[in-house]
């Protein structure tokens, strides 16, 4: 069945002021709504069967041919609209808009995976560049981590340049977003090492064992970790460094203790 799709040619139109004011947390916390932006995203969103409001494409260059090819797997609830250039702008926030994006429904996301028995889990704490928050999620993502938390402070999952960072992971993995403080203390009342990087720390992430159920702290590189979550990590390790670097960045650190952890997980 052909399904119709709607022009919005104005960008007084109601639809797409509702859209627009996604670009800002407070709308979207009030909406419990978001937007994915590309022929990329929106095929892993398709894939993963999110809740996908509506698809827009831009008017002028037609619907992408690697969604047309899907749409039978969009859901049927999904509403589908063509654009002007000026709508896509406002609803994307760029001057060179996507050809297509679509509103989705934030996530609803069960707890359970947190806790899973000998699981790996990122937790961020006041990890403010939403780069290094979705390259963290990818890698999470890559190394078949159980889920993400990110803790007060840390930059919005659904900021649009978040999203985009994680180029889909954000499809693939739990993210849990809240008080890290309870989250810590139930993991730690079950046994789950709270495990977090320090200069001073005498163990190096070669030697630390990644096989048991750990939880994997990070901070922001400016300020680190919060006085209240370092105060429950029961362990610390440190990334050995042979050059001159003084540091690496949060994003490039928790890489690579995700693959020692992936490494002695599944190729030890």
């Amino acid at each position: 069945m052909t399904r119709e799709h709607l022009l919005l040619s104005s960008v007084a139109n109601e639809r797409v002021k509702l859209w627009s004011s996604l670009l800002e947390k407070k709308h979207r916390d009030r909406q419990n709504m978001f937007i994915i932006e590309g022929i990329h995203l929106i095929k892993e969103a398709v894939k993963s069967g999110v809740a996908i409001e509506a698809i827009v494409y831009d008017a002028d260059r037609g619907l992408p041919t690697e969604i047309s090819t899907i749409m039978e797997q969009v859901p049927s609830y999904t509403e589908w609209y063509k654009a002007s250039k000026q709508v896509m702008s406002k609803c994307t926030g760029t001057e060179s808009a996507p050809p297509i994006f679509a509103v989705l429904g934030k996530f609803k996301i069960s707890e359970e995976a947190l806790y899973e028995k000998n699981g790996l889990v990122v937790v961020l704490d006041g990890v403010r560049d939403p780069g290094n928050v979705g390259t963290i999620i990818r890698s999470s993502d890559a190394v078949g981590a159980n889920a993400v938390i990110l803790g007060k402070g840390c930059v919005d999952l659904y900021n649009p340049k978040t999203v985009r960072s994680t180029m889909g992971s954000l499809f693939h993995i739990p993210i849990v977003e809240g008080d890290l403080i309870p989250y810590i203390q139930k993991a730690k009342e079950q046994g789950i090492h709270i495990v977090g990087t320090s200069l001073q720390a005498t163990d190096n992430c070669y030697s630390y064992n990644w096989q048991d159920g750990s939880w994997l702290v990070m901070g922001s590189e400016g300020d680190g970790l919060s006085s209240e979550v370092e105060a429950l990590v029961n362990k610390t390790i440190i990334i050995p460094m042979e050059g001159n670097s003084e540091s690496l960045n949060v994003a490039m650190a928790t890489t690579v203790l995700l693959y020692e952890a992936l490494r002695q997980r599944k190729f030890n």
